[in-house]
């Protein structure tokens, strides 16, 4: 089965597209901001994961973001700063962990094309990938504790990916990791020179994906994440955490500090 190629968009809230040919789901996401997240956003990628892991059309998926920017700038500030209530605050960042879990439970192997800088919630997608190839160009931050809050959400996949030292250096130091510490630390697989030659490869791992056992592609992925199953609880009480912090008045401060740059 074969769908279209992308539809056009430039919604505020972001979008998600996919298209599928010979195995292949390509699912991009993108918003006009640093393909930031908002919570629709986030939802509507979740929701595509789960669609995509019940297709038997699909035999691998290939997560990319739109434009020749940022990979994913993170959680969408204006909508951070929009919250009324910590009840708001606890459901939007609960958004990423129902899409850290979908990508989870989704039976199909996960490969993430890093084309740029990503922040906070973008390196907990590449964490939460099953491979990721990137170019030079992608460098990785968590600049939640500069806001007051921190990566409590993506903490444990990023955690799990890069290990306890590495996540706790960048948990608590928001500069700039250049992609090859990114690579040596395991987030990334590969990195990749140039665009051209990023998608040349990233097409020709993902075919060979596509061509390889479904059972044993499923079974694997089920052998990585052995020993999540608590995140199902876990993952939505550090959003509470979030929620509840992300309302201090440092983290109001910050939030607007940062908006205004």
């Amino acid at each position: 089965m074969t769908e279209p190629l992308f539809s056009a968009h430039s919604l505020a809230d972001g979008y998600v597209d996919v298209a599928t040919s010979d195995g292949i789901a390509t699912m991009l996401f993108g918003h006009p901001k640093g393909n930031s997240l908002p919570a629709a956003l986030l939802m509507r990628m979740a929701a595509t994961f789960d669609d995509m892991a019940g297709r038997s059309d699909v035999r691998v998926i290939l997560l990319q973001s739109g434009g020749a920017g940022a990979f994913c700038a993170g959680a969408s500030f204006d909508e951070l700063r929009a919250l009324q209530s910590e009840q708001d605050a606890t459901r939007f960042f609960s958004g990423f962990a129902h899409l850290i879990l979908s990508m989870r439970r989704c039976p199909k192997p996960i490969v993430t094309r890093v084309h740029g800088k990503a922040a906070g919630g973008g390196v907990g997608i590449i964490a939460a990938s099953d491979y990721a190839i990137a170019t030079p160009n992608a460098a990785v931050r968590l600049s939640e504790l500069a806001i007051g809050i921190g990566p409590f959400v993506v903490g444990p996949v990023i955690e799990r990916r890069i290990g306890p030292g590495p996540f706790s250096e960048m948990a608590l130091d928001a500069d700039w990791r250049d992609a090859a510490w990114a690579q040596h630390h395991g987030l990334y697989a590969r990195i990749v020179d140039a665009t051209a030659a990023l998608d040349q490869v990233v097409t020709a791992f993902v075919s060979r994906l596509a061509a390889s056992s479904p059972d044993a592609t499923a079974a694997l992925k089920r052998i990585f994440w052995e020993g999540t199953d608590a995140w199902d609880a876990m993952l939505f009480e550090r959003a509470a955490i979030s929620g509840r912090l992300v309302f201090t008045d440092f983290a109001r401060r910050a939030i607007d500090a940062f908006i205004s740059k």
